[in-house]
């Protein structure tokens, strides 16, 4: 299907004095009108104003909730918002470091934590819930190095600390411990 450029024989003149362009279809339906700027004759397009994140007073906090998971192999630290629904940014350390034995390191949660506390700032997003958890259940109930580095990084990059809370999966029953009677032979 060929699209010709038609000038009108009715709106010819008002057409061209306020820069409209009208291409039609060779069936004689009008597929688009454009209207084109004076300055550099490029298609206008009406600007909206983008805002991210709530609207809020100068100086009032806005809460997000960061859930940081720091196992052996990893540190996850994952914003939302306060239902948890929502989420704002997610950055693991294996992200920002190349080799995998560099992964759970405190240097990789710190710059995890740098970049999600640059994404926050942007979003609008100035004070954090913390929920800290290690692998939990019948493995390791500590977190890993990157918890308390992610932590501190968090705070030092400016953002303020709400809550901090350590949400490790306790286990209430007798579930047992992978490995069987004997244990993991090495």
């Amino acid at each position: 299907m060929h699209i010709v450029r038609l000038q009108l024989r009715v709106n010819e003149q008002w057409m061209r004095e306020h820069n409209f362009a009208r291409w039609i279809r060779r069936d004689g339906t009008i597929q688009s009108t454009m209207y084109f700027s004076k300055k550099a004759g490029k298609v206008k397009q009406p600007e909206q104003a983008i805002s991210f994140g709530p609207q809020v007073k100068p100086g009032e906090l806005v809460f997000g909730v960061a859930h940081i998971y720091a196992s052996k192999n990893d540190t996850f630290i994952h914003v939302t918002d306060l239902t948890g629904r929502e989420t704002i940014v997610r950055v693991t350390g294996g992200m920002k470091v190349k080799t995998d034995r560099d992964e759970p390191s405190a240097y990789a949660a710190l710059l995890a934590s740098q970049d999600v506390a640059a994404r926050c700032k942007e979003l609008g997003i100035t004070a954090l819930h913390i929920k800290i958890r290690a692998m939990g259940g019948t493995r390791q109930k500590t977190f890993g190095a990157g918890g308390q580095a992610s932590l501190r990084a968090l705070a030092r990059a400016g953002m303020r600390i709400g809550r901090i809370e350590d949400v490790t999966p306790i286990p209430t029953d007798t579930t047992r411990r992978r490995g069987g009677r004997r244990g993991r032979r090495l």
